[in-house]
């Protein structure tokens, strides 16, 4: 289950901060309805610090590092979040839209009911990474790799993975998985018996198998 802002270990070391700059160091900070438009943000450190109810509008995080950062209910559209760090991170109910976030690395980060739309993950490495009850509509991972990643109740549609690497991915207890291209590169990957006749149609048109009944 994800954690509430009270259940953090660092939340009475809080500090509240009304904006991000440029290669800024932030420590305990707490950032509530933050509202960044087209900013550049980039090279910035963030380290036991909090964000809630945030509007990320355009603009540039790109090298940004989030080091055991709690995100809820925040909102990221068409930003640039291209070669930033997550690690131990916790992210609630946002939504990203439109993001670049190509060569991203990700370690032992969560993700609780949020959205993805249009979003570049390309050349990325996720690791120890978990999509939980969220949504991933027309996402692009390819050439990244994924090590122990999991999509418990997660809706996955117009995904696009070629040339991307697996390993300990499970996709099981995922909603639905709808591949756009790439499907080969599920090796590595564990299904179930019902998401293999899902998938059926896509590895037939992959293989140029004609499939017919008359």
């Amino acid at each position: 289950m994800p954690r509430d802002l009270a259940d953090l270990s660092f939340a009475r070391f809080l500090e509240g901060r009304e904006d991000l700059a440029m290669e800024g160091e932030y420590d305990c900070a707490l950032f509530e309805g933050l509202v960044l438009e087209d900013a550049e943000v980039r090279g910035a450190q963030l380290t036991e610090c909090a964000m809630t109810g945030s509007t990320i509008t355009g603009g540039s995080m790109r090298h940004t590092r989030f080091n055991d950062v709690w995100i809820q209910g925040t909102q990221w559209i068409r930003a640039d979040l291209s070669e930033t760090s997550w690690i131990d991170t916790e992210l609630v109910m946002n939504a990203w839209s439109g993001v670049e976030a190509f060569g991203a690395r990700l370690r032992r980060v969560k993700f609780y009911n949020c959205k993805f739309d249009s979003v570049n993950l390309r050349g990325a490495h996720l690791n120890e990474v978990s999509f939980v009850d969220c949504v991933l509509r027309h996402v692009d991972i390819g050439e990244a790799k994924l090590t122990s990643v999991t999509f418990p109740g997660t809706e996955i549609d117009a995904l696009s993975m070629r040339k991307a690497t697996l390993q300990k991915v499970d996709l099981r207890t995922a909603r639905s998985i709808g591949i756009f291209e790439g499907v080969e590169s599920l090796r590595g990957a564990t299904i179930n018996s019902s998401q293999l006749m899902d998938l059926a149609p896509v590895f037939a048109h992959n293989i140029g198998l004609n499939v017919s009944d008359r």
